[in-house]
């Protein structure tokens, strides 16, 4: 049994004045796509794996033509050299926005459907936050994707998506794929699949697959910073080989999360940025983890917006840390004069020019990571740490923050260029603070200039009746 494997994965943020170029990727060709023990427990099995290229980037502003038709091109190419197959497995993520073209994953699997045939079955694994369009769905035989938000089940889902396609091969079904989208715009943060309505919800998903003649149910939250046609929630079941069961299914998923539409929300306390530092130095809980939600790294993010730096200078705040700020010129700034010295520099306001302003201040260089070429820097400015960084990444984890030589566990407050906390983070955070600041991820979508989403949609719209088309 040949199983080809590929995939071209993106979160977009169309709200981003950034774009992804071929630079942001990160590329494997070949060989490299299958060198972790995932694959070989199934090359064990007697499957035979045909990689060709796997291409991710972190979520950013919209994916550059360019970059995209040149992976899009090869992965074709390498796809047709290793013809014939008997399924393609492709990793994808769902919310992929292309420069000029729209819909990434439609575009990418329609190609895959005319190199390798209708007979051929193609499967994929997706992330919850995945935009998903109807020329997705109608190339592609099983689609299914994570159930947790935030993500413990990355290597679960893979296992899942690939078993359902050798069950389908063994077994000689024809599997297919009802979806039903409702008018319904969800952020992430107010989907957390832990916590009621999400996690009921997303325990319905297994009640679902016990029914004879189903093989997947996924619920797709979304990606609310992709201004699409297709950006809003989704039900998606996969049948064995009935699609009027698949679609009955993926009706009733979708009402029973319409039903429940006004119970989604964050999981924690917000406050604007103010509020939060003053919560934050009132509670006896320490750390308490603030989120710069609208600056958010995990969604697109810019991540050099120096609002909360100004505000907890303004607080003649103590014991705060910010992780952390991207600036390269800040950056290069400290590694030239050193750790120990003392340096005025203007931090921010880069990137994101629409929403940030670059903030003037004065500091310690206390660390810089690796010595002799950083890129990372730690500044002490008054009471605050300050955590630069060359290129947009997250502090997402405990072990983010060792390269700063901080434990962030004895800090009073750490403020995290993130959405909801990442699983870490989470599971030992005291008390957390969703804070409402603005930027390419604001989670105030009644400020976002939507262009493109379908209206009426709930809840910038909030007079909106739906049934599903059929029921």
């Amino acid at each position: 049994m040949r199983i080809a494997i590929g995939g071209i994965g993106h979160e977009t943020n169309t709200f981003s004045t950034l774009m992804t170029g071929t630079k942001e990727f990160y590329v494997r060709r070949g060989e490299e796509c299958i060198q972790d023990d995932f694959w070989h427990a199934y090359q064990e099995q007697g499957v035979e794996l045909v990689p060709t290229l796997t291409a991710g980037a972190a979520p950013h502003g919209p994916v550059g033509k360019d970059a995209y038709l040149q992976l899009k091109t090869e992965l074709l190419e390498r796809l047709e050299r290793a013809l014939p197959v008997d399924g393609v497995f492709l990793s994808l993520h769902g919310a992929m926005e292309i420069q000029e073209i729209g819909d990434g994953e439609g575009d990418l699997v329609t190609a895959v459907r005319e190199r390798i045939g209708p007979q051929v079955q193609i499967c994929a694994s997706l992330d919850l936050h995945g935009n998903i369009s109807p020329a997705f769905v109608a190339a592609a035989n099983i689609l299914t994707a994570l159930r947790t938000a935030p993500h413990r089940d990355g290597r679960e889902t893979r296992e899942r998506a690939l078993s359902h396609l050798l069950r389908s091969l063994r077994e000689s079904l024809h599997p297919v794929t009802a979806m039903v989208k409702l008018p319904l715009l969800l952020p992430g943060e107010y989907a957390v699949t832990e916590v009621e309505p999400a996690r009921s919800l997303y325990g319905l998903l297994a009640e679902i697959e016990r029914i004879p003649g189903i093989l997947d149910a996924s619920l797709m939250i979304g990606c609310a910073w992709t201004d699409s046609p297709h950006t809003s929630v989704s039900a998606l079941v996969v049948a064995e080989e009935d699609e009027k069961l698949a679609y009955q299914e993926a009706v009733r998923l979708a009402e029973t999360v319409w039903a429940r539409r006004k119970e989604f929300g964050p999981d924690v306390e917000t406050a604007s940025v103010e509020e939060a530092i003053s919560r934050a130095l009132s509670y006896p809980e320490a750390p308490v983890f603030i989120s710069d939600s609208g600056d958010n790294v995990t969604a697109g993010g810019a991540g050099d917006m120096p609002l909360f730096i100004e505000r907890l200078l303004a607080a003649k705040t103590k014991d705060a840390v910010v992780a952390g700020l991207t600036d390269a010129a800040a950056v290069d700034q400290c590694a030239q004069a050193g750790v120990g010295a003392e340096v005025t520099m203007s931090l921010g306001g880069k990137l994101d020019r629409i929403n940030a302003r670059p903030l003037e201040v004065t500091g310690r260089v206390m660390h810089l990571d690796p010595l002799d070429a950083p890129n990372l820097a730690v500044v002490q400015v008054e009471g605050i740490t300050i955590l630069l960084i060359n290129e947009r990444w997250p502090f997402a984890d405990l072990s983010s923050f060792q390269r700063a030589h901080m434990d962030p566990l004895k800090q009073k407050i750490v403020v995290v260029k993130l959405g909801y906390l990442f699983p870490e983070l989470r599971d030992n955070a005291p008390r957390a603070i969703l804070a409402l600041s603005p930027g390419f991820t604001d989670l105030r979508l009644e400020r976002l200039p939507y262009q493109r989403i379908r209206r009426p949609i709930y809840p910038l719209d909030l007079q909106v009746e739906w049934r599903a088309a059929g029921a």
